[in-house]
């Protein structure tokens, strides 16, 4: 097994299903012979040529409506957003058409598109190009909502998401671009809707999604020294969600810390641990369930104080200790 990058692991993704299947395409701002806007699909155009890479205007209604558009046809398009806080450009589009279309036609019509885009901050793109909005979306029945933490992860879930018949909100967070992971040549995929424990733990659960996985599990060395064992569960798809692992993983440990880079107030973590209250694993909880989240307000372009408005290791050993009394 070869190890590449998350942002390679992407590319792979796409070129492979390409080859296979005549009908998926890509189109978004800029993908042709620049690349994207971070290099994702640099190359892809001199294999697969401009009418399965397709540059669009700048609109993302626009991209998002001829995307949706293609797919009721039976093609299935990978539309790529520059930056994923220009979904809310995109919105009407997909919440009111996307998301509702095999509903509305009793299963007649199927939207099997993918919409990738990059999340999060760390980049230094101030405040209208670093936002993490998965919850916005995954309130909406019809769309799935997919965040991947791994190189790994990423190319199987990406493969899971072109071949489902409906709409996906595929996430990858910036900063995990560089990172690198084993990696197969050949084509896998990875079901949406099921969990990975990145890390066995007795002590407490940590809950945590994209970058937050990483730092997750470099808080869980530190703890480890300390005599504390943390369990770090990547929940991977949002929607849907898979409730039985992270319930098996608390009733274990009998803890729960949930972070994630989004804006504390209003989410996803809040979902995490209104369904573990909800559920038998309730009972096994020994402290407060703890939620780690961006601060409510716009992300900063200074790098220090971007750091400090989202999660980072300190902080989520600083919340185990507290759910153990030892803080």
């Amino acid at each position: 097994m070869r190890e590449i990058t998350y942002l390679e692991a992407v590319r792979e993704a796409m070129s492979q299903e390409m080859r296979e299947n005549e009908d998926v395409f890509i189109l978004g701002e800029d993908i042709g012979v620049y690349g994207g806007a971070f290099g994702v699909t640099r190359g892809m155009i001199e294999e697969f040529g401009p009418e399965r890479v397709r540059n669009t205007p700048i609109s993302e209604s626009g991209i998002a409506g001829a995307a949706i558009g293609s797919a009721l046809t039976g093609m299935r398009p990978i539309l790529e957003l520059q930056f994923s806080d220009f979904i809310t450009i995109a919105m009407d589009q997909m919440v009111n058409q996307a998301a509702k279309i095999r509903y509305m036609y009793g299963g007649k019509g199927k939207v099997p598109m993918v919409l990738r885009t990059p999340s999060g901050s760390g980049t230094g793109a101030a405040a209208q190009h670093s936002q993490s909005l998965e919850a916005w979306v995954a309130h909406i029945p019809g769309l799935k909502v997919v965040q991947p933490s791994t190189a790994h992860d990423v190319k199987g879930l990406l493969k899971a998401a072109i071949d489902d018949d409906n709409p996906v909100i595929f996430y990858e967070h910036k900063l995990l671009y560089k990172t690198k992971g084993d990696v197969p040549e050949e084509q896998y995929s990875i079901p949406l809707g099921k969990a990975d424990v990145k890390r066995e733990g007795t002590d407490v659960t940590i809950v945590a999604t994209a970058i937050m996985v990483h730092r997750a599990l470099e808080a869980a060395e530190e703890l480890e020294k300390e005599g504390i064992s943390a369990e770090v569960v990547d929940p991977r798809t949002l929607v849907p969600l898979d409730t039985e692992t992270i319930i098996k993983s608390v009733s274990k440990t009998s803890r729960l810390v949930v972070v994630h880079e989004a804006v504390k107030r209003g989410g996803y973590g809040a979902e995490i641990a209104s369904m573990i209250a909800e559920s038998e694993a309730f009972d096994y909880l020994d402290a407060p369930i703890k939620r780690l989240g961006g601060a409510p307000s716009p992300i900063p372009y200074n790098p220090e104080l971007e750091k400090l408005h989202v999660p980072q290791v300190p902080d989520i050993i600083q919340a185990v200790k507290e759910t153990l009394n030892k803080a």
